[in-house]
C-alpha cells in the first residue's frame, strides 16, 4: 500500500460495492472466459424496451438543455395520470419528483431528514441499509419468517414500534412489494391492517413499488390507498419497462408531509444528480401513456414471469428446498435449511459458503441471504429467474426457458449429491 493510501485508509467511509452489481460483473467475467454460467444473481428485466419508446428516445436525442430538478412538468402530469389509472389512487403531479432512478430517490428521501430510525423488513433489498447509513441514520431491522411468507405482520410491526429505544426519533419504514428478494406481495386486506398500526405510531413509509406493475395477476395495490398521509410511493421504468440503464425513477410525496419536506428532497436532488437526462425524460412521455401497446407489453411479461417462477419454485420444492411460489416480479428466495445436515457434511454452513461453492462447482450464480440482511448462518439465497431471451419471447409469444430450467435442475442435482 502506498503512503498516500495508508494515510487515507483509516478515514474511508463504510460504503461498499453493491452485491447485486458485483455478482453481475463476476458472472459476465466468467462468461467472457467461456465458462458456463446460469445468471440468477442479478435482477435485470430481460424484456426489451418497447420499440415506440425507443423511437421516442431516438427522436429526443438532440435535446441537451437542463430540465427542472423536480422533473419535466409534462412528464410529471403524465406519470400522475398513469399511476392514478393503474393504482386506483390519486397521484398529484405537483408532488412528484422525477429522479435518476428510484435508487437515488430513496437516498434523497432519507437524506432530507435528520437523526431518524430507518426500519427495514428483513430480508430486504441490498442498498437500503448502506443508503440509510450514508444519510446518517440508525438502521433497525424487523425480522420476518418463512412461515409468514417473509412479510411484515401488523402484530410484529406494533411490537417493534412499542419497543424502540428512542421513540422520539422520526421512524421511517421502507416497505418493498412485490418483494426483492422474496417475489411475494401484500393483499389489500394486509395493507389495510398494516395502515392501522402505521397510523397509530406515526410511521413515515417509503413504499417501494418498483415491481408493482409486474404483479403477476395485475392486481397491485398501493399502501397509499390506505395510509395516504404517511406513504411516499417510489417506482420507475427500470423493472416494468426493462429500462434499468435509462435511470428514470419516480417518487410521489403526499401533500400532508408538507411543502418543506418536498423542497428538501428536491434540494438533495439538486446537489447530487441535478436532473434526469433530458432525452430520457421526453422519451418517458411515451412510456407513461397507458395504451394497448403498454398494457399488452405488461400482460406478456406478467404471464411469462409467473410461468417461469411457478415452474422454478416447483423444481426447488421437489428437491427439498423451502420456497414460496412467486406472486410478482422475478425473484425467488429459497431456504436451504431443510438440507442443512447434508450441506454441512460438505463444509457448507453459511449462505455465502453455499453460493460461493455453488458458483465454483456448477456455474449457478445466486446471492446469499446475508446480502439482504439475513444472519450469516442463514442458508437462504436470492434467485432471479431472468436468464432468458426476452426479445425472442415477445416475438414468439412464449419464453424459451430451457437454459434457465437447466440451471435450476443443475442446482437441484448439486443439492442432492
Amino acid at each position: 500500500m502506498s503512503p498516500t493510501a495508508q494515510r487515507l485508509s483509516p478515514h474511508l467511509g463504510s460504503a461498499q460495492h453493491s452485491e447485486t452489481l458485483l455478482i453481475n460483473e463476476l458472472s459476465k467475467r466468467l462468461v467472457a472466459n467461456n465458462q458456463r454460467v446460469y445468471q440468477f444473481g442479478f435482477g435485470e428485466n430481460p424484456f426489451p424496451v418497447p420499440e415506440h419508446i425507443v423511437g421516442a428516445l431516438r427522436e429526443s436525442a438532440h435535446r441537451k438543455e437542463y430540465l427542472p430538478v423536480q422533473g419535466l412538468a409534462e412528464l410529471r402530469h403524465r406519470v400522475a395520470k398513469f399511476h392514478t389509472q393503474v393504482d386506483k389512487h390519486h397521484f398529484n403531479a405537483d408532488q412528484i419528483v422525477v429522479g435518476a432512478g428510484s435508487k437515488i430517490l430513496i437516498y434523497c428521501l432519507m437524506a432530507a431528514i435528520k437523526n431518524a430510525d430507518i426500519a427495514l423488513v428483513t430480508p430486504s433489498w441490498v442498498s437500503y441499509e448502506p443508503q440509510a447509513k450514508l444519510a446518517g441514520h440508525q438502521v433497525l431491522r424487523i425480522q420476518t419468517e418463512f412461515s409468514n411468507r417473509w412479510k411484515l405482520t401488523p402484530e410484529t410491526l406494533d411490537h417493534f414500534c412499542l419497543g424502540r429505544e428512542f421513540p422520539e426519533r422520526p421512524l421511517m419504514l421502507i416497505l418493498n412489494y412485490p418483494g426483492n428478494p422474496d417475489g411475494d406481495t401484500y393483499s389489500s386486506q394486509e395493507l389495510e391492517k398494516l395502515a392501522v398500526v402505521l397510523r397509530r405510531h406515526h410511521v413515515f413509509v417509503i413504499s417501494d413499488e418498483i415491481y408493482g406493475l409486474l404483479d403477476h395477476r395485475g392486481e397491485h395495490t398501493s399502501l397509499a390507498r390506505f395510509y395516504p398521509e404517511g406513504t411516499i410511493v417510489t417506482t420507475g421504468m427500470s423493472k416494468w419497462c426493462g429500462a434499468g440503464g435509462w435511470r428514470l425513477g419516480i417518487a410521489h410525496i403526499p401533500e400532508a408531509m408538507g411543502s418543506e419536506y418536498l423542497q428538501r428532497v428536491v434540494g438533495v436532488a439538486s446537489e447530487t444528480y441535478s436532473c434526469v437526462s433530458t432525452p430520457v425524460q421526453y422519451a418517458a412521455l411515451a412510456a407513461y401513456t397507458l395504451d394497448d401497446r403498454i398494457t399488452g407489453f405488461l400482460e406478456k411479461q406478467r404471464t411469462t414471469f409467473s410461468d417461469i417462477g411457478q415452474h422454478s419454485a416447483a423444481l426447488l420444492q421437489d428437491a427439498g428446498v423451502r420456497v414460496r411460489q412467486p406472486r410478482g416480479g422475478f425473484y425467488l428466495f429459497p431456504d436451504f435449511s431443510p438440507l442443512a445436515e447434508s450441506l454441512a457434511a460438505r463444509g457448507i454452513t453459511t449462505g455465502v459458503g453455499l453460493t460461493e461453492k455453488l458458483l465454483a462447482e456448477t456455474g449457478v450464480a445466486l446471492l446469499p441471504g446475508s446480502a439482504f440482511g439475513m444472519d450469516a448462518n442463514s442458508l437462504t439465497a436470492r434467485l432471479a429467474y431472468v436468464d432468458f431471451d426476452g426479445a425472442a419471447a415477445l416475438r414468439t409469444g412464449s419464453a424459451d426457458k430451457r437454459h434457465l430450467i437447466e440451471g435450476i435442475e443443475t442446482l437441484c442435482e448439486w443439492l442432492l449429491r
